[in-house]
């Protein structure tokens, strides 16, 4: 026979006749703020049209500090302020972004036409 159940066959059941109390113990559930770091450091390396995306970065760091700190509305705040900054860098640099890439495929076809024009006009074609 193992010592534990030696043990176990020696204590035998409880004899107080008392009913077992249970304890609830209330733990708070925290909070999660996302804080949009990595978007945000994403749109100021690689999106930063108007430097919406440093701006988003400063926010997110803001609302990072008041997570820690234990100031859930103040994060929340920044967080969403980040978010709307982050939302607008981003559509910005994708539209300014297809936008100069079709401005330098017009442009091209333009001083190609431009050229070509030219070359015709000297040559007596």
């Amino acid at each position: 026979m193992y010592k534990e159940e030696h043990e176990v066959g020696v204590l035998g059941v409880p004899q107080n006749p008392a009913p077992v109390m249970a304890t609830m113990i209330q733990i708070p559930t925290e909070t999660s703020v996302p804080d949009h770091i990595v978007w945000s450091l994403f749109n100021s390396l690689f999106m930063n049209w108007f430097c919406l995306g440093f701006v988003a970065f400063a926010y997110s760091v803001k609302s990072r500090d008041r997570k820690m700190v234990g100031d859930v509305l103040g994060a929340q705040s920044y967080a969403s302020t980040a978010k709307c900054l982050n939302v607008c860098a981003l559509v910005l640099g994708i539209l300014l972004t297809i936008g100069v890439i079709v401005l330098l495929g017009v442009g091209h076809v333009a001083v190609y036409q431009m050229v070509s024009e030219f070359m015709k006009k000297n040559r007596g074609y």
